[in-house]
């Protein structure tokens, strides 16, 4: 079984940075295009970083590039989303998510695993 968890969030001012991190264990992580999605409140899950098997194709959705940086370690089995320059329309739920496949997709229905979520709020 394969199980992910978020950790890394929380409350931050406007401009400054957190970084999430997702370990997953089961599986294997190699094999696995890894993604990062968020949710507002009120909003439908979105698409916000992905990351291909050994990290060389990364994707972002556009609101975020130039701030977000997704990375990855295949010998931990972890998926990383360093934030810079936070914004409050930045605050959501935030997911890391998998999918066993050579592509590097941004839809939420295309990955098979999920986090459980975890909350990162930007306001003074």
């Amino acid at each position: 079984q394969v199980q992910l968890v978020e950790r890394g969030g929380g409350l931050v001012q406007p401009g400054g940075s957190l970084r999430l991190s997702c370990p997953v264990s089961g599986g294997t992580f190699s094999t696995y295009v890894m993604g990062w999605f968020r949710q507002a409140p009120g909003k439908e899950r979105e698409f916000v970083a992905a990351i291909s098997w050994g990290g060389g194709i990364v994707k972002y959705t556009d609101s975020v590039k130039g701030r977000f940086d997704i990375s990855r370690d295949n010998t931990k089995n972890a998926v990383y989303l360093q934030m810079r320059n936070l914004k409050p329309e930045d605050t959501a739920v935030y997911y890391c998510a998998a999918v066993n496949t050579r592509q590097v997709v941004i839809t939420p229905d295309k990955y098979d695993y999920w986090g459980q979520g975890i909350q990162v709020t930007v306001s003074s």
